[in-house]
């Protein structure tokens, strides 16, 4: 299997360009590969995979085999790892999530990307959606205690 370890802030993934590889078993591949003392060590697993809707759909696994809809460093370094595979020439592409499709927007410069900027879409604030467990509508900047503490906090869904 031939992949590539990339990061994004942070969040290091595996990916592996399903036009040309294939995964039998992604769950059990991503829990494997993403063993940071026995395997090459991630976050998790991304396949990028042609789609009938988008420039591109991406599928996601997390460390433990669980598959996630979405996460926005991890469709960024999609968004480079198409451009500097020469597997699109384009500087604003569509990816398919199981989020929905989001548009990306990627910054070249002598024909490396160096950013990419993507359209997550709205926030979601509603907290029976998030979900959060109080009895108002949304859930932000509410006053909680915790170990004696006073905080103030928001609940918002971007999407993961």
């Amino acid at each position: 299997m031939y992949f590539k370890k990339m990061h994004g802030l942070g969040n290091d993934y595996i990916y592996v360009n399903c036009m040309e590889e294939t995964i039998d078993n992604p769950k059990e591949v991503a829990i494997k590969i993403s063993d940071r003392h026995y395997g090459v060590g991630s976050d998790g697993l991304i396949l990028i995979y042609p789609s009938k809707v988008a420039d591109f759909r991406m599928e996601m696994y997390n460390a433990d085999g669980s598959e996630s809809a979405m996460c926005g460093n991890g469709i960024r370094c999609v968004g480079k790892y198409v451009y500097d595979n020469k597997l699109t020439d384009k500087t604003k592409i569509t990816v398919e999530t199981n989020a929905g499709v989001k548009q990306l927007f990627l910054n070249v410069t002598d024909g490396i990307v160096d950013l990419v900027t993507v359209n997550i879409g709205e926030p979601e604030l509603s907290s029976y959606s998030i979900p959060v467990l109080c009895d108002k509508k949304s859930f932000i900047n509410e006053r909680i205690e915790v170990d004696g503490e006073i905080y103030y906090a928001s609940c918002v869904s971007i999407g993961n």
